[in-house]
């Protein structure tokens, strides 16, 4: 039986006068990897970014864990050990080197001594293919490398779930591939995500759910074989029109 980890209920946000999430619904359960889809400015960076607590919401209850996360009394600090977030922008520290940065939040929000942090940041780094530049610095690694260094950095931490922002948006194509054979293991290995993109080759191949975001709400959700290949709404019929090499049948 799955198990529920992360519960949206009638999520809402606002920008001034303009609704950029309306009334969300969202259930992930422990190990599903779910696939946010939908043109630019659809509300999918916004819903990332209010479930990791990085922006108020003006209505609706997250739940995470069986704990409601968006009551203003919880501390974002204390959520955001069990959420790892990996943006579109690397945000590596540049003063620091790449096993620096990442054994920094293992070290000081988890107080993990630092032979611990930097053997299990070493194991990761190696899985990906960077063990030899782990006393390198971010300027001098390609854009395909400093994203693996963040992925890298957030599953330090050891996230019971973890969040990634159009994470292949900025990278030359040739680069995209690397980035995407890391998500791919981890979630071969269970890690339970949640994910904007734009790759819906790769959303196919991985994606437990796809949800389709239009004008801030999913307008469509399901497996991939059923939004890909026979979508009910005819907007998601129109976005995939455009996005894949083939009309879904």
């Amino acid at each position: 039986m799955s198990e529920l980890l992360l519960e949206v209920s009638g999520l809402r946000k606002s920008y001034g006068g303009t609704t950029v999430l309306d009334d969300i619904d969202l259930s992930v359960n422990k190990h599903d990897v779910i696939c946010l889809i939908g043109s630019s400015g659809s509300g999918k960076s916004t819903l990332l970014r209010c479930l990791n607590l990085l922006e108020d919401i003006d209505d609706g209850v997250i739940s995470f864990n069986g704990r409601e996360i968006s009551d203003p009394l919880v501390d974002p600090r204390q959520v955001r050990r069990e959420i790892g977030m990996v943006f579109q922008a690397y945000n590596l520290f540049p003063h620091l080197s790449v096993l620096a940065n990442c054994t920094l939040a293992p070290r000081r929000v988890s107080g993990e001594p630092k032979p611990q942090a930097e053997a299990r940041a070493m194991e990761l780094l190696r899985r990906c293919g960077l063990a030899d530049k782990a006393t390198s610095y971010p300027d001098q690694l390609s854009g395909g490398q400093q994203q693996r260094v963040a992925l890298v950095r957030a599953l330090c931490t050891n996230p019971s779930l973890l969040m990634l922002d159009e994470i292949t948006a900025a990278l030359d194509p040739e680069l995209v591939g690397e980035v995407l054979e890391i998500v791919r293991a981890e979630a071969a290995g269970g890690m339970t995500m949640i994910l904007a993109t734009h790759e819906m080759a790769f959303a196919r191949e991985v994606a437990t759910k796809v949800c389709f975001l239009h004008q801030g709400r999913i307008l469509e959700q399901g497996p991939p074989s059923e939004i890909f290949t026979n979508p009910r709404e005819e907007r998601t019929r129109e976005f995939l029109q455009r996005v894949l090499p083939h009309r879904p049948e």
